[in-house]
């Protein structure tokens, strides 16, 4: 019989484990060390026949060595499955070389990450000029989940006044905006940026009407620097609306930022559990779990002998 089990990384072992727990599989913490020359020293857990490693990707330049390090010692400890949950899933960004000499992070990263595992699944990751994750990982199974039947469940559970606008920062925010006002039967309007560096942008919106009298609600996939966030709440209160709420996928900026975020006119700041931060209030095990269900109905073909 086939056994399966979780591993994660330290930096998401919570949601890891009611991920775990909600699948009704083991959870394991998998221990790194560190020289003091800053190479990594990793150990896995007993490796099981399907392994589900999960690391939230932020600040990921040494959660992928470590990675990397997991895949070896689990290979070698007989798993013959890996599947790799990454709620956020890093160095998506980079689609394209913008100027001459540029790495495509998003191609180099596909390539690494198809090598070492069988199957990835992440939330709401930044492909805005691509148009399906298979395409990122090629040769292997990908699936990219949305965040917005979570966030429009919590929403909803909490309660929302009926008079809200959805308001997206940007035109690539409309898919998602569409998506979660659709759910809360609420209107929605996306702005127009135009930006002039990575903490330089400026925001307008085509109705300015549409947003006066009314509370907000501004909807992102990913807030890092924050200043396309706090540049859209400022526009929205010059336009007069009545009280502004973000709600994000994926919380990026350093926790101190929440202090000039309500200085831009932001009332509260609500992110999912996809990277661990004090502005978590939405978990995702839920459709993590649901995506992962197939892993354990899945039957290991026999070893055959040469």
């Amino acid at each position: 019989m086939s056994t399966i089990a979780l591993q994660t990384l330290s930096g998401g072992s919570d949601a890891a484990k009611r991920l775990a727990a909600r699948l009704g599989m083991s959870c394991a913490e998998i221990a790194v060390h560190r020289f003091p020359d800053g190479e990594l020293r990793v150990a896995v857990a007993p490796a099981a026949d399907t392994a589900i490693l999960y690391a939230p990707l932020d600040q990921p330049n040494d959660k992928l060595i470590t990675l990397l390090f997991a895949a070896e010692a689990l290979r070698r400890g007989g798993t013959k499955r890996l599947v790799l949950v990454a709620p956020y899933l890093c160095y998506m960004r980079q689609d394209a070389a913008f100027h001459a000499g540029e790495a495509i992070s998003q191609r180099a990263m596909g390539d690494l990450l198809a090598r070492t595992v069988d199957r990835v699944v992440t939330v709401d990751a930044h492909l805005h000029r691509t148009a399906d994750i298979r395409s990122v990982f090629p040769g292997i199974e990908a699936e990219n989940l949305s965040a917005m039947p979570a966030i429009a469940k919590a929403l909803a559970t909490d309660g929302i006044d009926p008079a809200t606008i959805v308001i997206g920062p940007d035109m690539e925010s409309e898919p998602w905006v569409s998506d979660i006002a659709r759910r809360l039967r609420l209107q929605h309007t996306v702005a127009r940026k135009t930006r002039h560096g990575d903490r330089s942008v400026a925001v307008s919106f085509a109705d300015p009407a549409l947003l006066t009298g009314r509370p907000a609600l501004l909807v992102d996939d990913i807030v890092s620097s924050g200043t396309t966030m706090m540049e859209a709440a400022k526009a929205l209160t010059a336009m007069g609306t009545t009280a502004i709420d973000a709600v994000v996928t994926h919380a990026l900026f350093p926790p101190a930022m929440t202090v000039a975020f309500a200085g831009a006119g932001i009332r509260s700041i609500r992110s999912t559990d996809s990277v661990p931060h004090p502005t978590n209030a939405i978990p995702l095990d839920e459709s993590l779990a649901a995506a992962l269900r197939s892993e354990l109905t899945t039957t290991l073909p026999p070893e055959t002998t040469p």
